[in-house]
């Protein structure tokens, strides 16, 4: 039988035989043995054992040393050091020292950084050190904690020397404002950047989720950048949706370049464009570059809004006794085309207030419905239960309703008034200075002849799309001229176009370009 040799010794140093940097050496051991039989060519050391590899310390309570193999088995109160800014713990560590790599088992935990500095502490039940790679990583479940936030995954890595992170597999980031879900995720620990590169989701609790697959996410400023269209839901029903997002969740600021919507389920309004930008405090959007606005409001008569740029923001009603109320104002800007299947308008800009459901039309506006084109220096549009009540033209106004493509009926004031019920005009008012010419028909609708008039009032009634019966004031004056009599030029009112081909066809048709013919 082949007994065990063992040097009963308190405390010793023993240093191989070799000086090469790249070997382990041991440096203290209160008990050294060897067991040829149970464990051939180990060194059995307990007690106090210390082994050190270049700049890095192993201790442990008892250990087995391969000399030959240039490795070690290490168990009890493990540490590992290396340098002064990291530390492993665990019940075991396997080390191989021509490879540089420390296989720590059994509640492990790695901690990187000085105590007073809230150091990164990843724990796991099973961790390798790949001190030649400088990257730790783990396969089995592990939890990385810094002084924010606290990461969970089946596998990851981490590498000191860069801080850096990468976990896969049922990742969760858990910060004091928002849970992040992952497949995998990137993270630096210093920076507190995480680096999106798959499908993500981001929950702020009763406030904000975002969906991601690519992109970064500062967890400390919550300032981010998404990609692959991304989209920011509210709980409040505001969404926002694009190729690229600049997102500050901290501000409640985004800003979306390429093929950007922004959308409002309480407002019932959605904002598209190639590039906007919304501000959460109070609801404020804008958009430009192919810029449209789609109000959802009344799903039986969607209205179509693009211009240049356009403004879409809640503000408060100014009147003390709704002060608990507010109201959506949209604001359009150069070039704007509105598209409803009720009206249609063109202008230089337009402003929508909610509050009393009305559409302002500024600097050469145009509006349509069915063969009526209206016209003045502005001109207001009002929607009652989503459909438009009326539209009012102040200042050069001129209402003009198509017959054949010869006949014109017009009527001209300082007020047109056009009122429509269930998307049809039944009458037009022209107030004050009112001209008309207009074409009397037989029954059979054979032309009578073209009548002039000029009154301060002049109410026309309309049936089918064609004048009814007219009301005038008693001072009115008037000419019947028979068709063969017509005066050259007298057909025309003196501000008379027609601009039928400037007038939005559909909601497609709103973004064609086209040059004023008035």
């Amino acid at each position: 039988m082949i007994r065990p040799i063992v040097f009963g010794l308190v405390s010793f140093v023993l240093i191989p035989y070799s000086n090469s940097q790249d070997m382990v050496y041991l440096e203290r051991a209160e008990n050294l043995s060897f067991d040829q039989e149970r464990i051939a060519d180990a060194q059995i050391l307990r007690g106090n054992v210390v082994f050190r590899h270049e700049e890095a310390m192993m201790y442990c309570d008892s250990a087995y040393f391969y000399e030959t193999t240039n490795s070690l088995d290490a168990f009890g109160h493990v540490r590992f050091e290396q340098g002064d800014t990291l530390q492993g713990f665990g019940d075991k560590l396997f080390y191989d020292g021509n490879a540089k790599l420390a296989r720590m088992r059994q509640n492990v935990r790695l901690v990187h950084g000085r105590a007073d500095e809230n150091p990164t502490i990843l724990t796991t039940d099973s961790l390798n050190y790949d001190r030649a790679a400088g990257v730790a990583y783990y396969f089995h479940g592990g939890t990385v904690r810094d002084s924010l936030n606290t990461l969970v995954s089946v596998r990851g890595n981490y590498r000191p020397n860069t801080k850096q992170a990468v976990f896969s597999k049922e990742v969760k980031l858990t910060n004091p404002n928002f849970v992040l879900t992952s497949d995998t995720l990137l993270y630096n620990t210093e920076t507190k950047v995480a680096d999106l590169v798959s499908p993500t989701e981001i929950i702020y609790e009763k406030e904000t989720d975002i969906h991601t697959s690519l992109g970064w996410y500062n967890t400390s400023s919550e300032q981010s950048m998404l990609l692959n269209r991304s989209v920011v839901h509210h709980t409040d029903g505001k969404m926002m949706t694009g190729d690229t997002i600049y997102y500050d969740k901290r501000i409640g600021f985004g800003k979306v370049l390429g093929r950007m919507v922004m959308s409002d389920t309480v407002q019932h309004a959605t904002l598209t464009g190639e590039y906007g930008q919304m501000y959460e405090d109070h609801s404020r959007g804008y958009a430009t570059d192919s810029a449209l606005m789609t109000d959802w409001s009344d799903t039986a008569h969607l209205a179509y809004i693009h211009a240049d740029t356009l403004f879409t923001e809640e503000l408060n009603y100014p009147d003390s006794a709704l002060r608990d109320s507010t109201y959506r104002r949209v604001r359009a800007y150069y070039g704007v085309r509105v598209f409803r299947d009720d009206m249609q308008m063109t202008c230089d800009s337009l402003v929508y207030l909610a509050s009393d459901s009305t559409m302002h039309l500024y600097r050469d506006p145009v509006s349509w419905s069915e063969n009526q084109q209206l016209s003045a220096d502005s001109i207001v549009a009002f929607i009652v239960n989503g459909t438009i009540d009326h539209a009012i033209g102040n200042g050069n106004a001129l209402c003009v309703m198509y017959d054949t493509l010869e006949y014109y009926n017009q009527m001209s004031g300082k007020v047109v008034t056009a009122y429509l019920q269930e998307g049809e005009v039944t009458h037009i008012d022209t107030d004050g200075n009112a001209l008309t010419v207009y074409y009397a028909k037989e029954d059979d609708g054979s032309f009578v002849g073209m009548n002039t008039t000029a009154s301060s009032f002049i109410r026309m009634y309309v049936e089918e799309r064609k004048i009814h019966h007219m009301r005038m004031t008693k001072e009115t004056t008037g000419v019947l001229y028979p068709m063969d009599q017509i005066p050259a030029g007298g057909d025309r009112l003196e501000n008379f176009f027609w601009a039928d081909e400037v007038r939005p066809k559909n909601p497609q048709d709103v973004f064609r370009k086209v040059k004023d013919e008035k």
